[in-house]
């Protein structure tokens, strides 16, 4: 696996405990693959109706995605209510706004019910503008909120430890928790309630017409019911992963003195956008941002160099930095995320597009599967739809899925080494060897650790990420380990090794219809 890579501020004392790989077949009515907040989500929710499940972990509970969060639980979203409004109308973005609403109610209500303790606190977000607002992002933003009945206050100043830089829109009953802690509970209510959940398990084959999920080990679960909710879906080449995209987004943790600034969640509209808040003791503030798509920046680490820069400008109050860690957030063209059936299979679901509000749409995709499967057909269903269409996004959607064609110029390119004498200790890069391109990585001990450079998702070429320490594609967001382990999908197969002949390209792959 890989030698080292960052690690986010929830990893450690709190992080869910391990459970067994699975060790035998099995049936079940219901398996679900990926053990983060969706997955857990949703294990917890049908098991209290009463429901079997079984939930398949490749690493730990949280250690794909979720446990690399800022854990911001918020009804207000990322894309803006302007935005949300152009492309779902007034009514689909109250509707948005409600399911978070919604979703953070669920959160607290199974906090209760569970005793779980992992800090969750309600407390304010404000949306922060310039003071210089050219384009009338403030008035547009209000106007839209007002239509669609969001809750919120328009404030001529943001709050004072933000700096005053303008107005601001506070929005209130928000909240945040530590994920760590949250999921660690649901592990435990889900395994009170009879369900089975297996870690260190990868499922490295997956049929949805026989509704079967087979593991690295060669143990099969077979299942009434499927659930993929691994971030980005293992479930097919092409039917989600053409509306949306993957992209990275940085995060920093840094002390601070205690009541230095008021405790809330804050967002900015600059480019590219922050997003700030506490941790649970008021005494480590944590501020994501300089977002970019996987696999295409060639040096993610000035990104914490550019974060931590704007965290001291705008908060020259802050310590020693004490974490920094990057995780992938899957953008959906219409940026509400795909929850529900698969387009084109009647027994298998998704969760992914969590669209920066990865632990509401999270439990909202519980919540979603949960009614389904109950035979509810009102709510959020229609919304969140994963086989939806939207024309008002066809302009993005043909951005990035032109985005996505330009990367297979990479086939016809140089590599970034000359040779493997080109690379140090803990560094990676790309070699062109005759037609043949290379993944090569020095390990810490000098031994060379060679690859093919070729996604076996849809054969693009990868990129080495000298920030995680991991092999980044740039089309759908395949990561893999310095060894080719997979480490986030839609991959399911590792890279080959060198001597592996290579997968042929296919154009007609790269995109389909909206």
């Amino acid at each position: 696996m890989r030698e080292s890579g960052t690690k986010s501020l929830w990893v450690g004392d709190g992080t869910p405990r391990p459970t067994a790989p699975l060790h035998k077949h099995l049936s079940t009515q219901v398996c679900i693959i990926g053990a983060g907040i969706g997955g857990l989500s949703t294990a917890y929710l049908l098991a209290k109706e009463g429901i079997e499940v079984v939930v398949l972990e490749a690493r730990q509970a949280g250690e794909g995605e979720t446990l690399r969060t800022t854990a911001h639980l918020s009804s207000a979203l990322d894309d803006g209510f302007a935005e949300l409004e152009r492309l779902h109308g007034a009514e689909g973005v109250k509707l948005a706004y409600q399911s978070h609403v919604d979703a953070i109610d669920e959160i607290e209500r199974i906090i209760s019910a569970e005793g779980i303790e992992c800090g969750f606190t309600r407390l304010d977000g404000f949306l922060c503008f310039p003071v210089l607002d050219a384009e009338g992002l403030f008035d547009k933003e209000v106007q839209a909120a007002m239509k669609a009945g969001v809750s919120f206050e328009a404030r001529n100043q943001a709050p004072e430890s933000w700096g005053n830089i303008g107005p601001a829109m506070r929005f209130p009953r928000q909240a945040q928790f530590n994920p760590a802690a949250y999921l660690q509970g649901l592990v435990q209510a889900i395994e009170n309630l009879g369900g089975k959940i297996f870690t260190g398990t990868r499922v490295t084959k997956f049929s949805s017409d026989s509704r079967t999920a087979t593991s690295d080990q060669g143990f099969q679960v077979r299942a009434a019911e499927m659930v993929v909710a691994t971030d980005s879906p293992i479930v097919d080449r092409l039917k989600i992963h053409t509306k949306q995209a993957a992209y990275r987004s940085y995060a920093i943790a840094l002390e601070i003195p205690a009541g230095a600034i008021e405790p809330a969640l804050y967002w900015d509209t600059e480019t590219p956008y922050h997003y700030v808040r506490l941790d649970e003791s008021g005494k480590i503030l944590i501020v994501g941002g300089e977002d970019h798509k996987t696999g295409q920046d060639n040096d993610p680490a000035a990104r914490f160099v550019s974060l931590t820069a704007w965290a001291r400008r705008k908060f020259p109050m802050a310590g020693a930095l004490i974490a920094q860690w990057s995780g992938q957030v899957m953008e959906p063209v219409d940026g509400l995320a795909f929850l529900g059936r698969n387009p084109g299979d009647d027994h298998l679901y998704v969760i992914t597009g969590d669209s920066g509000h990865g632990m509401t749409h999270g439990t909202l995709g519980g919540m979603i599967i949960r009614d389904l499967m109950m035979g509810k057909t009102d709510g959020y269903l229609r919304l969140y739809d994963p086989a939806r269409t939207n024309l008002s996004a066809a302009a993005k959607y043909l951005q990035e899925n032109a985005n996505v064609a330009a990367q297979f110029v990479d086939w016809v390119r140089s590599g970034d080494l000359q040779s493997e004498d080109d690379l140090t200790p803990g560094e990676g890069g790309v070699l062109l060897v005759g037609l043949n391109k290379l993944a090569l990585y020095r390990d810490n001990h000098g031994k060379i650790v060679t690859r093919t450079a070729v996604c076996p998702h849809l054969g693009c070429i990868v990129n080495w990420n000298n920030v995680e320490k991991s092999w980044d594609c740039p089309c759908h967001g395949s990561r893999f380990d310095t060894d080719g382990q997979v480490l986030n999908g839609p991959s399911l197969s590792e890279l080959k090794t060198a001597d592996t002949d290579l997968p042929p390209i296919e154009p007609t792959m790269i995109g389909t219809p909206l």
